[in-house]
């Protein structure tokens, strides 16, 4: 398959949108040039109202692991529309929503026994505190530092501080960060005998995909135990086989207390996110008739969710997604490897399965400073967005930089990516690495682009 330029025009039908929800976010798009209407999405491919083809590098963050409308997810998803059945009765015993959880706890192993059911994986983390919290009696909430948790008040509490935060503090009190793959840090911290959790992904997504060493989730799992509090891995963006194994923390051998998993969980079509727990946990909030509906959520266990999400396994296991994005990912690193090898600006690729990361770090040749530095003074995030762009208008790639460390560009597709797919995503970086280097069209170009943010 032969991938063509884009060419960029801005969608038509911005003006409702843009007068009635959010009117700066069509001004970045505009920016940025990714203002089109998608008229069909399917597998890894996108297809826009004027008939470009796009390759989806980005998954909705996370979310088309099955790939774009999967036709088996749709039609479970008809077939629940068409039996008409209690979809939000919400008085009922909703029998889906026991298969999903024993297939889910089965996946994940451990001593994960029982799901909540929510909406998204900020509503997961914020179920994951209040659970953590009802078990231990403690207020306290330790968090690997740079993580993602979600927007809401209490995941946005254990954020780090900067664009995310402000202005909306003041925040959860008791929330106190470590490093992340710091096993010392994190022990002098549970010491102290008042975190009710430890809060972690396995691998730091937004932080620029960082793989912590081997031991470092087992042991942290150890120290957790020892020390009283619960162990808690968000799975949100590597859970459903983004990395290969079910969970990305059953790479490390990880014995987690509680798993919030989203996004990809419904097939990227209906809301739906999961928190596993084990049995005493859930005795500590349910454990009595009292207790029965003493955390709920209005759409937690609806019909379609669930349908959705039995589907989704359906279709991840039977295809072996989980093999093919393992395999997919090291051929992709392996190749991007061999493309940067000796470019002075590409610091590392890095990733599991196809949850990866390029990092670029600022030119070392003095002609190239200049222009670099003046991205920086607009903007820190500046420079990852022009790569953006040029993969986006040049070549035809949709996707984006980490939302905590600007100096990564994610790879991460649908895990239905064809090899054609990944090379051609391999030739446009090569490409984009040997223009960067040398002063001239891009970084003119570049900073034109850069000069139209400074003056929004």
């Amino acid at each position: 398959m032969v991938m063509r330029a884009v060419s960029i025009s801005a969608s038509p039908s911005t003006a409702s949108y843009s007068d009635s929800v959010n009117p700066q976010w069509v001004r970045l798009l505009d920016l940025l040039q990714l203002n089109v209407s998608y008229e069909r999405c399917q597998g890894a491919e996108l297809w826009t109202r004027d008939g470009k083809h796009i390759l989806d590098f980005l998954s909705g963050y996370c979310v088309a692991n099955a790939g774009h409308n999967h036709p088996r997810i749709i039609a479970a998803l008809h077939d629940e529309l068409d039996r008409r059945g209690p979809a939000m009765l919400q008085s009922h015993v909703a029998e889906r929503a026991g298969e999903l959880a024993a297939r889910l706890c089965r996946l994940a192993g451990g001593r994960l026994r029982k799901v909540f059911f929510a909406c998204s994986g900020s509503e997961g983390v914020e179920s994951a505190i209040k659970f953590a919290r009802a078990h231990t009696g403690r207020g306290g909430i330790l968090v690997a530092d740079n993580g993602f948790h979600g927007l809401t008040l209490g995941a946005l509490s254990l954020m780090p501080e900067g664009m995310w935060k402000d202005p909306f503090g003041p925040f959860l009190p008791g929330v106190t960060r470590v490093p992340f793959d710091d096993v010392e840090a994190l022990r002098a911290a549970l010491a102290t005998g008042q975190y009710a959790a430890f809060i972690t992904e396995p691998i730091q997504a937004e932080a620029g995909i960082r793989v912590p060493g081997k031991n470092y989730l087992r042991e942290a799992g150890a120290l957790c135990r020892r020390y009283g509090s619960m162990f808690v891995i968000d799975e949100v963006q590597t859970g459903m086989f983004r990395t290969g194994p079910f969970l990305a923390g059953q790479h490390f051998a990880a014995e987690p207390d509680i798993v919030v998993m989203a996004k990809a969980l419904s097939g990227g079509l209906v809301p739906c996110s999961a928190v596993l727990m084990t049995d005493p946990i859930y005795d500590s909030v349910y454990g009595s008739l009292e207790k029965s509906i003493s955390h709920t959520s209005t759409f937690s266990e609806n019909g379609l969710a669930m349908r959705a999400g039995l589907a989704s396994l359906d279709v991840l296991e039977d295809e072996r997604l989980g093999a093919r994005a393992a395999e997919s990912g090291e051929y992709l690193r392996d190749r991007l490897r061999a493309v940067t090898r000796g470019h002075s600006m590409v610091r590392d690729i890095r990733g599991q399965g196809l949850l990866n990361g390029i990092e670029f770090a600022a030119p070392r040749e003095l002609l190239l400073r200049a222009p670099f530095e003046a991205f920086r003074k607009i903007h820190p995030a500046m420079f990852g967005q022009v790569l953006v762009v040029y993969l986006f208008r040049d070549h035809g790639i949709l996707t984006q930089i980490c939302g905590n460390n600007f100096m990564v560009l994610k790879a991460a597709p649908p895990l239905v990516v064809e090899r054609e797919h990944l090379d051609h995503f391999v030739d446009a970086i090569a490409e984009l690495v040997e223009r960067m280097h040398h002063p001239g069209k891009f970084w003119a170009e570049a900073l034109s682009i850069a000069g139209r943010a400074a003056r929004i």
